[in-house]
C-alpha cells in the first residue's frame, strides 16, 4: 500500500490577495506546511499591483502586465481560492462572512485587503465619482472614456503623490491621443505634503509642466454629473472624476471588535492583532510600535515575516520573527511620460533614468509570479512496475476525468434488459423511467472529481451538472442524495467541508423545487462529489428520440470548460477565464428547461462534448445534422487555449467516439470534443429563434447552432 498523506488538520484562511498575501503564497507553494489547509478569499480572480497603476494609466502598460493572476498562484501554492468580497469576521465563532456562501471556519486567519480610496461622505461622489480602487471598475471606466474623441475634462480629488501621479497619467494619455485635456488636481489642504521640500518643489513643477491644474485649500461640497461644486461656489466643469484621497480601510474591519485604529486593524511587530488567531498585513494593518505611512513597500517587506509567523502559529510553535520597518524608503514617482522623480535621502533626481529604474523594479517584482518556480516531481518509487511513465500529465477532473463513451457503452451493453415491468430505460446512459402508482418518476446518478479547491463550488457545479438529466428530460427536480468523499482530515475540518459542501448544494436543489434527504461520506486522497436525483414527469419524458428534419439545434451555455480547467491544472489558463468558466458551471438551467418546451428531443452536454452528445441524439433520432461553428458560443479564452494544442483528458477518445468528423480541423471544431462539465442543455428545437431571443433575455449566452437534417443517421456536416 502507498503511504498515507498526513491529513489535514488546520485551516489557515488569508483575507485578500495584496501585495503580502501573494508574496506569502508564493513561498507556501515553495515550503507548504503539512496538514495545513491554505484557503485565500478574493473578490476576484486577480489583484493588482499598485506600483504599475500610473503607468497603466498613461497607457505604458497593458491591464495584464499589473495583474497578479490569484488563480494560478493558489494553484502553485496548492490553496483552495474562494472567489467573493469578505464581508465579516468574527473572532470569537472563528468565522469569515462571504457574500452568498455559507460561513467560512478558520482557526488561523490573516488579513491583507488592502484600502479604498471611495468617499462615501462627498455628496454625489458615489453616482458621479469613480475611486481608483479597486482596479477592475476604475480601469474599465477609464479606458472606456480615454478612447472617446473631442476634449476631454478631469478632475482627481486628493492631492497626495497617488493623486499627484494619476493626474499626470490621465493627462499624458489623453494628449497622447491629441485629445485637448483639462486635468484639475484638488486637495482640501497642502498638497504633497508627505514630501521633502525638495522633492515637493519639483514634483509641483512636474504637475504644471504636464499641464495639470492644482487647486490647494478647496472644500470640496458636491460631486455631480458635470464636476465639482466647491464651497466658495466655484465649479470645476469635469466628465470623469476619481478619487484619490486618503486611503481608507474596508468599511467591515472595524466591525470585527478587533482593535483597531480609524479602521486598521492594529498589529503588534510580529504582525498579530489583538485576537492571536487573526494577523493582518499591509495597508489595511495599522503597526502600534512602529507606525508608518501606507506604502507598498512595507507591505512586501512583511511578507517573510508573515509567512514565517503562520507557520510557527500552525504548528503551536513560541517563535516568532518581528517586522522592523525601515525609517526611510525609497519612493519612485512616475510623472506621467516615460519619466520619474526619485525622493530619498533629502535628494530629488529626476528624468528617464529613474523611469527606468521604476520600471525595472515594477517588472522584476511581477515576474516573481509570472515565473513561478517549477517545482520537482517525487521520484519514482523503486522498484516498479515496467512501463511507469517517468511523468505523466495531470488527469482532469470533472467530466475530464470520465471513462471514454466506448468503454461505457460496452459495459452496459453486458447487462441483461431491465426485468421490472415498472423500470423502463430511455435512450443514452443517464437515466431510466420509474413508474409508481401511476406516477412516473426519473431517476439519475453523477459525481465529479473535483478540479478546484474550493468544496462549496465544486459542489454547485456538481449539483448544476447532475440536475442536468432531469431539466434535459423536462422533469420536475424532487429529491438527491449526497455521496462524498473528502481528503484524509481531522473531524473538525470534515465537519466544516462537509457543511459548506452541502449549504451550497441545497442552495442550488431548493431553487430547483428538489430537497437533500440525506447522503454517505467516506475519506480517500482526494475530494469527490456525487448526487443521486428523482424527478417527476407531468407528461412522458423528452428524450433523445424525437429530433426531426428541420428542427433547430439551440445550446443554451458556451463550450470550452475541458479546455479551460486543463489549462488551469497546468498553470496556463488566465484567472478571469477560469472565474468566467467556474461562473458558467455554476449557472442553474431550470429556467432554460422550462423555456425549451416543445422540443422534440433533448440532452445536456456533459462528458462526450458537444459533438458526442449531439451524435447521441441523431443515432435515437434516426437523422443527421448540420453544424455552424461560426455560431458556437465559447467560453472567454477557450478557443486561445484550444489553438495552444491545449486538450482535456478524455479528448482522444471523445474524437474517436463520432465517425466522420475526422477531417475536422481547428480550435473550434476541437472544441467539439471539449468535455463539459454542467454544461449546456441541447435541443432540437421547432422554433430555435424564438427560444433563443427568451433565452438570451433570460440571461443564458444561448444560440441556434446547427440543424437537424435528413441525412444519415448520425452524420455531422460542418459548414
Amino acid at each position: 500500500m502507498r503511504a498515507p498523506s498526513l491529513p489535514l488538520t488546520r485551516d489557515l484562511v488569508l483575507i485578500g490577495g495584496g501585495h503580502t498575501h501573494a508574496l506569502v503564497l508564493r513561498m507556501w507553494g515553495m515550503d507548504p506546511l503539512p496538514g495545513a489547509r491554505l484557503t485565500l478569499i478574493s473578490p476576484g480572480p486577480t489583484a493588482p499591483y499598485s506600483g504599475m497603476l500610473p503607468g497603466f494609466v498613461a497607457g505604458h502598460y497593458a491591464r495584464d502586465d499589473l495583474e497578479i493572476d490569484l488563480v494560478r498562484l493558489a494553484r502553485f501554492a496548492g490553496a483552495r481560492l474562494v472567489l467573493g468580497a469578505a464581508t465579516g469576521l468574527d473572532p470569537v465563532r472563528r468565522e469569515i462572512h462571504v457574500a452568498g456562501r455559507a460561513p467560512i471556519r478558520f482557526d488561523l486567519a490573516s488579513v491583507n485587503t488592502g484600502v479604498t480610496s471611495a468617499m462615501p461622505d462627498l455628496p454625489g461622489f458615489a453616482e458621479h465619482g469613480l475611486p481608483a480602487k479597486p482596479l477592475g471598475p476604475f480601469a474599465e471606466a477609464w479606458e472606456g472614456f480615454r478612447d472617446r474623441h473631442g476634449p476631454a475634462r478631469v478632475a482627481v480629488i486628493g492631492g497626495g503623490v497617488a493623486g499627484a501621479e494619476l493626474a499626470m497619467a490621465m493627462a499624458f494619455a489623453l494628449r497622447a491621443r491629441n485629445r485637448k485635456a483639462e486635468v484639475h488636481l484638488l486637495d482640501r489642504g497642502t498638497a504633497l505634503s508627505a514630501l521633502r521640500p525638495p522633492a515637493a518643489a519639483k514634483l509641483r513643477a512636474a504637475l504644471e509642466a504636464a499641464g495639470v491644474t492644482l487647486t490647494e485649500q478647496a472644500e470640496i461640497t458636491r460631486v455631480t454629473a458635470t464636476g465639482l461644486e466647491l464651497a466658495d461656489g466655484r465649479r470645476i466643469a469635469a466628465e470623469f472624476v476619481t478619487g484619490a484621497a486618503g486611503a481608507r480601510a474596508q468599511g467591515w474591519l472595524a466591525a470585527t471588535g478587533l482593535a483597531h485604529h480609524h479602521g486598521f486593524l492594529t498589529v503588534d511587530s510580529t504582525l498579530q492583532s489583538s485576537d492571536p488567531a487573526v494577523f493582518a498585513a499591509g495597508d489595511c494593518a495599522h503597526l502600534r510600535d512602529s507606525p508608518r505611512p501606507k506604502a507598498g513597500v512595507f507591505a512586501v517587506r512583511e511578507a517573510p515575516v508573515l509567512y514565517a509567523n503562520l507557520r510557527a502559529a500552525l504548528a503551536d510553535s513560541p517563535d516568532r520573527r518581528r517586522y522592523q520597518p525601515q525609517r526611510d524608503y525609497l519612493k519612485l514617482i512616475s510623472l506621467g511620460g516615460r519619466s520619474a522623480l526619485a525622493d530619498r535621502f533629502g535628494l530629488a533626481p529626476a528624468g528617464p533614468l529613474m523611469w527606468r529604474w521604476k520600471d525595472h523594479i515594477d517588472r522584476r517584482f511581477m515576474r516573481k509570479f509570472r515565473d513561478l518556480p517549477q517545482m520537482a516531481p517525487p521520484p519514482l518509487p523503486v522498484p516498479h512496475a515496467a512501463g511507469t511513465p517517468d511523468t505523466a500529465p495531470p488527469l482532469c477532473g470533472g467530466c475530464g476525468a470520465k471513462v471514454g463513451r466506448g468503454a461505457l457503452a460496452a459495459a452496459l451493453a453486458t447487462l441483461p434488459p431491465p426485468a421490472r415491468a415498472d423500470v423502463t430505460p430511455l435512450p443514452g446512459d443517464d437515466a431510466a423511467l420509474l413508474r409508481t402508482g401511476g406516477v412516473r418518476q426519473v431517476l439519475t446518478t453523477d459525481h465529479l472529481r473535483a478540479f478546484v479547491e474550493d468544496p462549496g463550488v465544486m459542489a454547485r457545479i456538481t449539483a448544476v451538472h447532475a440536475l442536468g438529466d432531469i431539466w434535459a428530460m423536462g422533469a420536475a427536480p424532487q429529491a438527491a442524495t449526497a455521496s462524498l468523499i473528502l481528503p484524509r482530515m481531522s473531524e473538525a475540518l470534515a465537519e466544516r467541508s462537509v457543511t459548506e459542501i452541502l449549504a451550497a448544494a441545497s442552495e442550488i436543489f431548493r431553487q430547483a423545487g428538489a430537497e437533500i434527504v440525506g447522503g454517505h461520506t467516506s475519506m480517500g486522497d482526494e475530494l469527490t462529489i456525487g448526487f443521486a436525483i428523482t424527478g417527476l414527469c407531468d407528461a412522458a419524458p423528452v428524450t433523445l428520440r424525437g429530433a426531426r428534419p428541420g428542427d433547430a439545434l439551440v445550446l443554451t451555455k458556451p463550450l470550452g470548460s475541458g479546455v479551460v480547467m486543463a489549462a488551469e491544472m497546468r498553470g496556463l489558463a488566465p484567472g478571469a477565464a477560469v472565474a468566467a468558466a467556474l461562473a458558467s458551471m455554476c449557472r442553474p438551467q431550470g429556467d432554460a428547461a422550462r423555456l425549451l418546451g416543445g422540443a422534440h428531443a433533448m440532452t445536456d452536454v456533459t462528458g462526450f462534448g458537444l459533438a458526442g452528445h449531439l451524435h447521441g441524439i441523431l443515432m435515437a433520432s434516426g437523422c443527421g445534422a448540420r453544424l455552424d461553428l461560426a455560431t458556437l458560443p465559447l467560453l472567454a479564452g477557450a478557443e486561445a487555449l484550444a489553438r495552444q494544442g491545449i486538450r482535456s483528458s478524455l479528448y482522444p477518445q471523445n474524437r474517436a467516439a463520432v465517425p466522420g468528423l475526422e477531417a475536422a480541423q481547428g480550435a473550434r471544431a476541437d472544441l467539439l470534443f471539449d468535455p463539459q462539465t454542467a454544461g449546456g442543455l441541447l435541443a432540437a428545437h421547432p422554433d430555435g429563434a424564438a427560444v433563443v431571443t427568451a433565452l438570451r433575455a433570460a440571461g443564458y449566452d444561448a444560440a441556434v447552432i446547427g440543424q437537424i437534417t435528413d441525412a444519415a443517421p448520425g452524420q455531422i456536416t460542418l459548414v
